[in-house]
């Protein structure tokens, strides 16, 4: 099913955009010659390199901002200038300096009055300049190691973009990342009810938060988010199997507390009924600093774009800090979060084995002959999500070389309430299900609903040793790592069972409605009437899931120098895996249980061609998931593995001014579970799936005020070891074969209209395989591009914006076996106030 590539593709317009943003940065290099260099450093009152530090020529348009070195280069006129450093939180710094032609000046160090933990958070009202995005962590490598040191590819998304683009969830950042797509809608289901998203070819949820089990089972808010870190490739190794997947994970990184108080009040408005409102407040809690408290909170609601369908959400999260000691201290924070929607619609495609997709006479989402607007089910057919996570961690500096984290977390979700959804049926199969003969019209939907209720319990202890020392002069970064994670499943799925004409048993069926003359039947979709065919139910409908799993893990992860520039990474996990049973309804009966051992290595080499300028990097990571039953002989299942070989350059040039990353994967997954062809009703495992592709990322700021985030992902996945009507295809599950996103944004930084400024951008998907089997057929979801756009005027006190979504008001869907409808064009303003 490949097409030729056209030279108007869509995303050929990112390429070229991408190399303009290159080209402009590589000119900036240049100077005239009347012009002179400043170069300088600033410091914490820890004497560390200060990060994302506003630096400025005062009365210019010339400034810039700190790199994870605390370094920063200007380049400005002959002259002489005052030189601001500024930071919210720490004494603003002004000095007078002199720049001459065609020479370097270096100024002595600056300190600010201000804590490396403090500055990470300080940014609820900094006027600075800000970057896109951020390579610092304290998570992706569980131990200090910045990005060019990394053999691992992540993207880090900041909140400074999230507010650049006016976006306060979780899964429009996520638009962002290079490669990543969104693959199927949250469910708000207790357990497993986040959006799920597409990385490297396989689905992944953002399960992690701060490096720790933090799931949220509703779309999630962006109002405690500092950043969101997009790891690539199978990351069992430090983080386990449990939240990651084998195209990578993605970690949420919270809003800290810091020593100023400060705080932020904004209101959002919009297409569709949009009305939020959130907050962010910061204060220390005594005069040294050593108590500090944050809370964040938002409220959100707003209509679908649909005929019927909303969502409500609220989010809570307070955060403590207490310093006891200069070597020990501790972090105690949550978040309460609700969501209650209505109207919600998942739209699968139905197929059989005598109903094919050719029978729907259409193999195509755009070809198919429903309303956009119509969600096909009543307001009032509602569900509601909660979750409610608690998290600690304890600091204590053993000596210079050595530290210890113990952290914990216990994240419950929980879940109630009507979930429709529906199947694209021909009406010649409705016929043959039901012997009607009044299903005339082509195509209907099968509408469906259960009522998935119960919750959902993780709880993790993790212990972490990190150590910095040499051994026979080499040095050596090490971490050392225990983790427990307990899983607890308790949900019932209520459902029906509705026996047509002919008797045949549909679990959940309601009705069937046609897609072109849907007629009074259209209105039948009310809690009403879903409430009386539940009464009218047979016995034994619940299903019941109960079950018990616990992982305990060590693991390990050095980095050693073998030069200066020459680094290698060496990685192993150990994991013990026990599932204590689960529970079957019918009998009630727990199953035995079982254990799994796995083993999880990692490697990766660095090479500085440059140092902190150019890196070669590739790595060798594993992943891997515990199987549950026997194969066709009856012999128990083992893991299922993954491993990942990676190969690509990162680069940070031209003073951070141009960096970003080009890498080639290649992933094989081996003893997958499959049907087993004689016997199709039982399963062997002996499957395979390959995914290899490119992935591209950009950041730049060619000129003062431009900055431009721009990214591309290709990926070839496929199976090739499974049933016949699957070999050689792509997975339903892997998404679009090309991505491709881009964010342009300038602001004016000085002069009477300083802080005003625009973004342009957008994503591109190609095709999507909802549909692909050799004997059902296929059906595609088309290729899409979006654009987006925002205006923003941004001051020291206040900020007013406004976002235009979907500016082409496309019509374009996502799934894996599904067409879910995205949203229409929307216009949104908003204003904050900053304090």
């Amino acid at each position: 099913m490949k097409r030729p590539l056209s030279h108007n593709h869509p995303y050929h317009l990112f390429f070229a955009l991408l190399i303009s943003s290159i080209v402009y940065s590589s000119g900036s290099a240049f100077a005239q010659a009347t012009h002179g260099v400043l170069k300088g450093q600033v410091l914490t009152s820890e004497s560390k390199p200060a990060d994302n530090v506003s630096v400025f020529l005062k009365n210019t348009q010339i400034g810039t901002s700190t790199n994870d070195k605390g370094a920063f280069e200007l380049k400005a006129a002959a002259g002489s200038y005052n030189l601001i450093i500024s930071q919210i939180g720490a004494k603003r710094q002004e000095i007078s300096i002199e720049i001459r032609a065609g020479e370097v000046t270096i100024v002595p160090a600056f300190n600010l009055n201000i804590t490396n933990n403090d500055l990470q958070q300080v940014t609820i009202s900094s006027g600075r300049i800000n970057k896109f995005t951020r390579k610092k962590s304290d998570y992706v490598a569980k131990m200090p190691l910045n990005n060019m040191e990394n053999p691992q590819v992540y993207t880090v998304i900041s909140k400074e973009l999230l507010k650049d683009q006016q976006i306060n969830n979780v899964d429009d950042a996520l638009k962002n990342a290079p490669g990543v797509t969104k693959l199927f809608e949250a469910t708000s289901r207790a357990g497993s009810g986040g959006t799920q998203f597409v990385m490297r070819g396989f689905a992944t949820q953002a399960k992690l938060r701060n490096g720790l089990a933090g799931n949220i089972t509703t779309v999630t808010d962006a109002v405690n988010v500092e950043a969101i870190e997009v790891i690539k490739g199978p990351s069992a190794t430090l983080f386990g199997n449990s939240l990651t997947s084998y195209g990578g994970m993605i970690n949420r990184v919270t809003k800290k507390p810091f020593k100023a108080q400060a705080g932020e009040v904004s209101y959002y408005g919009g297409s569709y009924g949009m009305n939020r409102i959130s907050a962010d407040y910061n204060t220390p809690l005594d005069s040294a600093g050593n108590v500090l408290f944050r809370v964040n909170t938002a409220y959100n609601y707003q209509n679908n774009f649909q005929d019927n369908g909303f969502r409500k959400s609220f989010l809570l999260a307070p955060t403590l800090f207490y310093k006891a000691s200069d070597r020990l201290s501790f972090n105690l924070d949550a978040e309460f979060s609700t969501l209650q929607s209505g109207g919600s619609q998942y739209l699968y495609i139905y197929t059989s084995a005598t109903s094919p997709v050719s029978a729907l006479g259409v193999n195509r989402a755009d070809q198919v002959p429903i309303n956009y607007k119509s969600s096909f089910s009543g307001n009032d057919v509602q569900k509601t999500g909660q979750n409610v996570n608690v998290f600690g961690q304890m600091d204590y500096k053993i000596s210079s070389a050595w530290k210890s984290q113990t952290n914990f977390s216990v994240t419950t979700s929980m879940s109630k309430g009507s979930a429709p959804y529906f199947y694209l049926i021909p009406g010649s199969t409705v016929r043959s299900l039901t012997g009607v003969n009044t299903y005339t019209d082509p195509l209907y939907l099968e509408r469906m609903v259960w009522q998935p209720e119960g919750t959902d319990l993780n709880a993790e202890l993790q212990q972490n040793f990190t150590g910095d020392f040499k051994i026979a002069g080499l040095r050596n970064r090490l971490s050392v790592g225990l983790d427990y994670f307990h899983s607890r499943t308790n949900i019932g799925f209520n459902r029906f069972s509705n026996v047509t004409a002919k008797g045949t048993k549909i679990n959940d069926l309601f009705d069937f409605v046609s897609v072109t003359n849907p007629g009074n039947t259209y209105y039948n979709f009310n809690q009403n009437k879903v409430d009386s065919a539940y009464a009218n139910r047979p016995a034994g409908t619940v299903l019941n899931t109960k079950a018990d799993t616990y992982t305990y893990s060590a693991y390990a992860a050095n980095v050693v120098n073998i030069t200066d520039n020459f680094l290698a990474m060496l990685s192993l996990r150990i994991d013990r895996f026990e599932n204590k049973g689960i529970l079957n309804n019918s009998t009630n009966v727990t199953s035995a249980g079982y254990g799994q051992t796995a083993l999880s290595p990692k490697f990766g080499l660095v090479y500085q061609i440059l140092p902190e300028k150019v890196s070669l990097f590739c790595n060798y990571q594993t992943g891997f998931t515990n199987r549950t039953g026997t194969d066709f002989e009856g012999k128990t299942f083992k893991p299922e593995h993954a491993n990942q070989a990676e190969g690509g350059v990162k680069y940070d040039l031209l003073d951070g001014k141009l960096s970003g990353s080009v890498s080639y994967y290649n992933i094989k997954v081996v003893d997958i579970v499959r049907a087993y062809d004689p016997n199709p009703t039982l399963s062997i495992q002996n499957g395979t799936q390959r995914s290899k592709g490119v992935e591209v990322e950009v950041i730049s700021n060619p000129l003062p005020g431009l900055n431009v985030i721009a990214g591309y992902g290709y990926n070839d996945s496929k199976y090739i070891n499974t049933s016949a009507a699957l070999n050689g295809r792509r997975p339903t599950s892997s998404g679009p074969g090309r991505s491709a996103n881009l964010w342009a944004s300038y602001r004016i930084s000085n002069g009477v209209v300083k802080g005003l400024g625009a973004g342009i951008g957008g994503n591109y998907g190609s095709d999507v395989y909802a549909v692909n089997s050799a004997t059902a057929g296929v059906f595609l979801l088309p290729s899409y591009t979006v654009y987006n756009a925002a205006v923003f005027y941004d001051q020291a006190r206040y900020r007013v914006g406004l976002k235009m979504n979907n500016i082409g008001n496309k019509h374009y869907w996502v799934g894996s076996g599904t067409m879910n409808p995205q949203m229409l064009r929307e216009l949104v303003a908003n204003v904050s106030f900053k304090f």
